[in-house]
């Protein structure tokens, strides 16, 4: 019986901290996306999650491996996200849903919540090595969703179709995100959309 107890005590202390660890990380991956990584601190985000700031040690190493992973974090929300956009619309339709999604001013509002390439494209070549690497992971994965979605999918040039619309997609985002404009910033975005060509 004391056995059956103890093991008890320990799936809830385990299931406590797996969910305190949730919190950081979501708390983390919405920061790094609204402050940048060098404006994302720890004491911030533990507040943020609930918890002291000495309960941070208790879940990583260091700031550099919440960084990685609050990375990747974003990047799995982000491409779940279009994923999902994706299964809900007729495969013809899924490339423009996603591009007029991608570049919406919903979208575009969203900094916390939205593509971390935007929010942190600029600053991620001066991360640690696990985070570029998280980085490249996604936009692999983005421009591998963009391919699948092209009505020649399995033919010559759809790879690269998809490299140059993907770039697009973030950088013009970025750049309507960045200007003060919001006349210039629904220009860049309508733009992108009318010669993208698959759009």
């Amino acid at each position: 019986m004391m056995n059956i107890m103890r093991h008890a005590k320990h799936a809830v202390r385990t299931a406590a901290k797996e969910a305190s660890h949730e919190r950081i990380v979501s708390a983390a991956a919405r920061a790094i996306r609204r402050s940048g990584y060098e404006g994302t601190g720890v004491a911030e985000i533990m507040k943020e999650a609930g918890l002291t700031h000495g309960a941070f040690y208790a879940h990583f190493a260091s700031r550099e491996a919440m960084l990685a992973e609050a990375a990747a974090r974003a990047c799995i929300d982000s491409a779940s996200i279009a994923a999902n956009a994706v299964a809900r619309v007729p495969p013809e339709q899924a490339l423009t849903y996603i591009l007029h999604a991608y570049l919406s001013r919903e979208n575009l509002a969203q900094v916390e919540l939205g593509c971390p390439l935007v929010a942190l494209g600029s600053e991620t070549v001066r991360q640690t090595p696990e985070v570029r690497r998280v980085t490249t992971r996604y936009i692999k994965e983005m421009v591998d969703l963009v391919a699948r979605q092209s009505p020649d999918w399995g033919q010559g040039g759809v790879h690269e179709r998809a490299l140059v619309t993907v770039a697009t997609m973030v950088g013009t985002l970025l750049l309507a995100r960045v200007v003060d404009e919001p006349a210039l910033s629904d220009s860049l975005r309508e733009a992108a959309l009318k010669h993208l060509p698959i759009a």
